[in-house]
């Protein structure tokens, strides 16, 4: 019998819900970075990606065996698994909470929205599906200029102080932006199948390195970390990584990078809301930057668009 989430996945005409996953996505990672500010505070880069990936894969793999649904046991979908956790997990997630331990939330969410643009360059030098038209040019300038302004341009002034770590936040966002191009091989697998199997992969590698490096056994985290760290595996890992899976194969991997414009301003209003922060009032400005660079980007002409987008992965 088929699952929901892949019965889902293939009816033709509910682009709109779609879409709305995608911004479920989007307030999932968005929250990502707070958590992680909270999280490093007390627990160490290495040490916390790896807490987080193994909460969030063994999670997914109760999930998984309630729903009757078993991992794959072949050597070569555990290779892709593998890598898939090198690009989506292991190496954005550590360099992410590396470098917020340097670099201010709202830098670090800037440098690491640009997966779309590495995507939509991936495209055209392996011959994508994805073609440099002119609504796509006008979706990224405008969705680059949207992140500048809900961020503010007093972020930029951390420019050159933490050379090392803004850098690690733009290799992240490249591993993001192939990643989303290499998911499309886990086409005919349930979405959440190669989320848990990436998630297990990563906490495979990470965990030696955790015992090895910060001997967590010696540590001391707040208990706002550990929280931290639980609301980062069960909601922007174990829930978006199945989301994100599902939305590789209904919108395309371009479409679905899209919420890295959406994150920001989920972000920054979650920010507002719970840590007390302040908007600029370009934050306005460029919250409707952002939606007309997502509206460019994402949303196809005709619906035939949308079905053709839907069964190219």
């Amino acid at each position: 019998m088929q699952s929901p989430a892949l019965a889902a996945s293939s009816r033709p005409h509910a682009p709109a819900f779609e879409w709305a996953l995608l911004a479920v996505l989007a307030t999932c990672w968005g929250a990502s970075y707070t958590f992680i500010k909270i999280g490093v505070a007390t627990i160490p880069p290495v040490t916390l990606i790896a807490a987080r990936t193994l909460v969030a894969g063994l999670l997914l793999l109760v999930v998984l065996r309630l729903r009757g649904v078993r991992l794959p046991t072949d050597a070569a979908t555990w290779r892709r698994f593998a890598l898939q956790a090198c690009l989506n997990s292991v190496l954005p997630f550590t360099l992410i909470a590396w470098a917020e331990r340097s670099v201010d939330a709202g830098l670090a969410t800037i440098l690491n929205s640009t997966s779309p643009i590495f995507i939509f360059l991936l495209g055209l030098a392996l011959g994508g599906a994805d073609r440099p038209t002119l609504r796509r040019l006008f979706g990224v300038g405008a969705g680059l200029a949207g992140i500048c302004l809900i961020v503010g341009f007093e972020a930029l002034n951390g420019l050159g102080h933490s050379l090392l770590a803004q850098l690690g936040l733009v290799v992240a966002a490249v591993c993001y932006g192939c990643a989303a191009m290499f998911g499309r091989v886990f086409k005919g697998l349930d979405p959440m199948v190669p989320a848990a199997g990436s998630l297990l992969s990563g906490a495979a590698l990470l965990l030696p390195a955790s015992l090895l490096i910060d001997r967590p056994w010696t540590l001391s985290p707040s208990a706002g970390s550990v929280g931290a760290v639980l609301a980062l595996a069960v909601l922007s890992t174990a829930l978006a990584f199945t989301l994100y899976f599902r939305l590789i194969k209904t919108l395309g991997p371009m479409s679905t990078a899209a919420q890295a414009y959406l994150r920001v301003p989920i972000g920054v209003g979650i920010g507002v809301v719970f840590l007390g922060e302040t908007l600029v009032a370009t934050a306005w400005m460029g919250l409707a930057c952002i939606v007309a660079g997502v509206v460019a980007m994402t949303i196809p002409v005709k619906q035939r668009a949308v079905l053709n987008e839907a069964h190219k992965v």
